[in-house]
């Protein structure tokens, strides 16, 4: 499908499925004078703080903190095994639980670790304390909850996932970030970038719309740092894969083989090459959907996820919806989801259904349809395989 001009500057995939309140605020983000051609707006979007979820934001000469958001990094993995649908247990409410021992979630939550780090942490790049952002270097609270949290999902739309594609394949599919050291880190700047357009008396049309200029030392500082909590968000991802699939090789009693990898972040910025220029592309809500790139678009808890394979759209800055995006908020879905509705879409499933009331605002009907945010985007990414939960563990 190809895409809708919305004005000069706004390109929309999927215009017909997204509200107008969201159109509008991505309007004010195109407005910036530094906004390269025009914001790319996926078929999943919604309204979000500062700049819209689901837009894909080039720039030149600035970067906007709150268009990457306050979970850095956040993102996607799956791990395709060789494992057939036969090789699982009928009844996965014991792997459920042995995942959910291995992998803490809920907000603010995270490992006792009773030493300072595990060998495991202690090797990931992000450790060393000296490489860490000056906030955390200078915080022992904010240096204990970086190793506690390392190698756990938080709550909100994260979750933990067993699938199987088209062929009865069996597939770990889990999705998190940078969790309270992430927010932390991307709150400062957010708040730090407010105070310099005080100070310089640049006027937004939305302060979260804040600014660093390029070739300055707060610039400098938010680059280093946000690369550092992209870095975390992908190890902490990697961590929970790995607790996952032992949880999975114990449960079926016998070693099997990891054939494939796949990880992709969706809130982040990077330095790209576009339209002979190079710019710093922001994908808040999207993937890079390069030629080639291999990217994970998650449905809902009940409603499967697609792995694909980018088509390199330069319209959209190669690049692809994170999901199927919301279409109700989190109090509208409180008020309207009943807990029979969400029982009835997780039926067949193990999941956290004694947190089902915790979990109305997770429920499938508070998102849109997957099926037409793929079709919406179709120029922008190929399927290659449609994957179907048989468990979600979810963070409350």
């Amino acid at each position: 499908m190809s895409p809708t001009k919305v004005d000069d500057k706004l390109l929309v995939w999927g215009a017909e499925g997204i509200e107008e309140n969201t159109l509008d605020q991505a309007r004010l983000t195109a407005k910036l004078p530094f906004v390269h051609s025009h914001v790319a707006l996926m078929p999943d979007a919604h309204v979000g703080i500062g700049a819209t979820v689901g837009s894909v934001i080039a720039t030149h000469g600035a970067i906007v903190p709150a268009a990457v958001g306050v979970d850095i990094g956040c993102g996607m993995i799956a791990t395709r095994t060789d494992l057939r649908a036969t090789d699982l247990p009928e009844d996965l409410n014991a792997l459920h639980h042995a995942i959910a021992r291995a992998i803490p979630s809920g907000v603010g939550r995270g490992h006792d670790r009773n030493e300072r780090a595990s060998d495991v942490i202690a090797q990931q790049s992000w450790f060393p304390r000296d490489a860490q952002p000056e906030m955390v270097q200078r915080s022992d609270k904010l240096w204990r909850k970086t190793i506690d949290q390392s190698g756990s999902l938080g709550s909100g739309n994260h979750f933990a996932e067993v699938c199987l594609d088209e062929t009865d394949t069996v597939w770990v599919v889990l999705h998190s970030g940078s969790r309270g050291v992430g927010n932390e880190i991307a709150k400062r700047h957010i708040e730090g970038a407010k105070k310099l357009m005080k100070q310089y008396f640049i006027e937004l049309a939305d302060p979260d719309l804040a600014y660093f200029a390029q070739d300055t030392a707060e610039f400098d500082t938010y680059v280093h740092d946000m690369l550092w909590a992209q870095d975390y968000a992908r190890s902490n991802r990697e961590q929970m894969m790995d607790a996952a699939l032992q949880s999975l090789e114990q449960t079926i009693g016998r070693p099997y083989e990891r054939v494939e990898i796949i990880d992709c972040h969706h809130n982040y910025t990077e330095r790209e090459h576009h339209h002979s220029r190079d710019l710093w592309v922001t994908r808040k809500g999207a993937i890079r959907a390069r030629e080639g790139d291999k990217g994970i678009i998650p449905g809902s808890m009940a409603t499967g996820t697609y792995i694909v394979e980018g088509l390199g759209n330069e319209r959209a800055f190669s690049s692809a919806s994170h999901g199927a995006g919301r279409r109700m908020s989190r109090g509208v879905a409180r008020k309207t989801v009943t807990e029979a509705e969400l029982r009835a879409d997780m039926a067949g499933k193990a999941w956290n259904d004694r947190d089902a009331k915790a979990l109305l605002d997770e429920a499938p009907a508070a998102y849109k349809p997957i099926a037409d945010v793929m079709d919406a985007q179709a120029d922008l990414v190929r399927v290659l395989h449609t994957l179907r939960q048989v468990l979600n563990y979810k963070g409350t």
